[in-house]
């Protein structure tokens, strides 16, 4: 079964609706510490927003930017003071694993338990040239801030000392519809990467039941961004509201989406409807790779089978080398 993504579900939407707010007593975040990578502006800073509407106890942002952070906590400090929730702030690069190191030390040091982790910073690259004119070093300064730094995120997060025996994490990967787009426009080494911690966040999940970690991975929309204003006009495109992706964060890291644990969805697609397509929950149970990012038109490889073929069919690359 194909779609297109406009039409997974019947209604699109380009700005928050009930079934995502934050205030909805279903998606309360009372009681949890939230981190969210990239938080000092753009959809990180209205993330943290929604998850302080959703009564988080407390909300770290991490960013680069000193000074951005400071301005955006001192933001969020006066729009929800007098609230139960809590705004801490951790300047660094998600690229430097010592930083990442100190980081959650910090937080242990602090006797701070996060619960929900919010991967949002990404090395976003210009609207390049052709791929084969990209320099190598700016290929890999993104693998490792996309791909590296998430992973060890998620590794550092995974194994919290103060994470209470059987207590359930929630994950959420802020992607790209990018990865959809054969040829993605001049943003190779951007959908690239984000293609791959995608993939990778979903064989996590593979590994891990629902019970343990929630994984989910979206995309967030087509948001004028202060990165997108660098490289694109803001008449360019219909631009989506900034509370669509902040709200659906809150959703993902609910039990109401638990369904779609190790997915890859859209921001804009209506989630009671998506729920509610049988169709949809069909391919969900029948097909592993349905809503997730790997090589399709190919039934799935039993590689157990493969391995265990007579020795007449067995392919010489999986005997073992004489002695």
């Amino acid at each position: 079964m194909s779609r297109s993504p406009e039409s997974v579900t019947k209604t699109y939407h380009r700005d928050t609706y009930p079934a995502i707010s934050p205030a909805k007593p279903s998606l309360s975040q009372a009681g949890r510490a939230v981190l969210i990578t990239g938080g000092g502006g753009g959809i990180g800073f209205e993330i943290a927003r929604s998850f302080a509407k959703a009564s988080a106890s407390k909300v770290i942002i991490v960013g680069r930017r000193g000074p951005v952070l400071d301005a955006a906590a001192a933001k969020l400090r006066e729009e929800f003071k007098g609230s139960p929730t809590e705004f801490l702030t951790r300047q660094g690069d998600i690229g430097d694993d010592d930083f990442i190191s100190s980081l959650w030390d910090f937080l242990n040091s602090q006797n701070i338990f996060v619960r929900v982790l919010v991967l949002n910073a990404a090395h976003v690259t210009p609207f390049g040239p052709d791929t084969l004119k990209l320099d190598k070093r700016d290929i890999m300064e993104a693998f490792n801030v996309n791909v590296g730094g998430n992973f060890q995120m998620t590794v550092k997060f995974v194994n919290q000392a103060l994470r209470p025996a059987g207590q359930q994490l929630n994950l959420i990967n802020v992607s790209t519809a990018g990865i959809h787009m054969i040829p993605s426009p001049n943003q190779t080494t951007y959908t690239t990467t984000k293609a791959a911690f995608t993939t990778l966040v979903g064989r996590i999940a593979d590994e891990h039941p629902v019970e343990d970690i929630q994984i989910i991975s979206y995309h967030p929309g087509a948001i004028y961004s202060e990165g997108a204003s660098k490289v694109v006009d803001k008449d360019v495109l219909n631009w989506d509201e900034f509370a669509l992706p902040a709200d659906y964060a809150v959703w993902a890291a609910s039990p109401e989406a638990s369904w779609l644990h190790g997915r890859f969805v859209w921001a804009h697609w209506d989630v009671d409807e998506l729920k509610a397509d049988e169709n949809i929950a069909k391919l969900l149970e029948q097909e592993k790779g349905f809503l997730r990012v790997a090589v399709q038109g190919l039934s799935e490889v039993n590689i157990k089978a493969m391995l265990t073929q007579s020795n007449q069919n067995e392919p010489t690359w999986i005997k073992p080398s004489p002695k």
